[in-house]
């Protein structure tokens, strides 16, 4: 068994046993990975508080040929993010987050998309309160397109036919974006207006300023967003953490 040492943020954590835990692990080098940390639970385990939700560090484990689980030997804490539990509307974009990695990330490693967590988990700790929203959703959507989830915008999706760039346009979650006339005659879509798609690319571009987006556009994003990870998750399973950061509890409260 190989002994791996690579770049880390914790997916995800459970109780395993009474003294172990499984981690899931989102790691820059070897994709998305599963171990278990024996004996994490206990009171003088080396894993200490680490294994934390969110937590970036160097993970370190035995890889098992043929198997998913791996073994946890050390996680040498890096960052411990503990600024996105200061408030719920940080926290639930950064739960996001890591559910859309762990989700859309398995397979092949993302080194690009690792980095991009890495980097969004740290803006949202810094940002004012009032630039969680924009910053949570653009992080996000550049997230599920880091690996591999672009929504074309310019082009026709089904058939790579230039789209006018102004106007309103045909957009179509399963066909992956926009639709020419001539699809979206064949192919059940909805009409994305031009300021959408306009804030959408900025959305998207890396070094493009935010759009500006006031309360209504701003939600009306966030549905998009949601439907567009759903439509492209492989299987049925819910995602309570893009659920909770889309029904934004705690502007009821």
């Amino acid at each position: 068994m190989p002994l791996v040492s690579t770049p880390a943020i914790i997916l995800g954590a459970l109780r395993y046993g009474e003294t172990s835990k499984i981690v899931k692990l989102a790691t820059r080098d070897h994709g998305v990975q599963s171990a278990i940390a024996k004996g994490a639970l206990r009171p003088r385990s080396r894993f200490g508080a680490a294994l934390q939700l969110l937590s970036e560090g160097t993970a370190t484990y035995l890889a098992k040929e043929n198997r998913e689980l791996n073994v946890l030997t050390g996680f040498d804490l890096v960052h411990l993010h503990e600024g996105l539990a200061h408030r719920l509307d940080r926290y639930a974009a950064a739960g996001a987050l890591a559910e859309i990695t762990l989700r859309l990330g398995v397979g092949e490693p993302h080194p690009h998309s690792y980095d991009l967590l890495s980097r969004s988990l740290g803006l949202l700790e810094a940002v004012p309160d009032e630039a969680v929203d924009i910053v949570g959703l653009r992080a996000l959507w550049r997230l599920a397109a880091s690996l591999g989830f672009t929504p074309s915008l310019e082009v026709c999706a089904r058939d790579g036919v230039a789209v006018p760039p102004t106007g309103p346009t045909a957009f179509s979650l399963a066909e992956g974006g926009v639709l020419c006339r001539a699809c979206a005659r064949e192919r059940p879509s909805t009409e994305l207006p031009e300021e959408a798609r306009q804030a959408l690319q900025a959305l998207l571009l890396e070094g493009e300023d935010p759009p500006l987006l006031d309360a209504r556009h701003l939600a009306a994003h966030r549905r998009l967003l949601s439907r567009w990870v759903r439509t492209h998750v492989m299987d049925d399973r819910d995602l309570p953490a893009l659920e909770f950061w889309l029904g934004e509890p705690w502007k009821a409260a």
